[in-house]
């Protein structure tokens, strides 16, 4: 066998159906006789709800988003005493870890649970917590 003469096994493809030829799909080529989806280049918003009053004017609009906000990926202390023979901790000692796993998403340090190992840590953001818990270790705390 020959890769190079390769052939589709008989019937297996077939040609696409050509409405609006003649035959059992002529004339008005399944699209009906009148109305905006029977004429060439109809196109509707996909959110179109034909003139009813669309859900998203429907539905209350309440609160503010701040489009500023800052999302991180949160690290606990508890977790971080998991991490063994390493000096400093950086965002990307964690992610090798598994501990977070995005690379572009900044890294914040949360004081949930207790650190007893003197170790110096980097991230981009620290709880007031985290920052106690770590220097009461002997450790140090560095913001990017």
């Amino acid at each position: 066998m020959d890769l190079s003469n390769l052939k589709y096994a008989e019937g297996s493809r077939k040609n696409r159906k050509r409405v609006g030829r003649g035959g059992a799909h002529g004339k008005t080529a399944c699209r009906g006789s009148n109305g905006q989806r029977s004429r060439s280049g109809a196109k509707r918003r996909l959110w179109f709800e034909g003139g009813q009053m669309p859900i998203m004017r429907r539905l209350p609009k309440r609160g503010f988003t701040n489009f500023n906000r800052i999302e991180y990926q949160i690290v606990n202390v508890g977790e971080l005493e998991k991490i063994q023979n390493v000096e400093e901790i950086t965002p990307d000692i964690l992610r090798e870890r598994g501990l977070v796993s995005k690379k572009s998403v900044p890294v914040k340090i949360l004081g949930n649970g207790e650190i007893k190992s003197k170790v110096n840590i980097v991230a981009n953001a620290f709880s007031k917590t985290a920052i106690e818990k770590i220097t009461a270790a002997g450790g140090r705390t560095t913001t990017l």
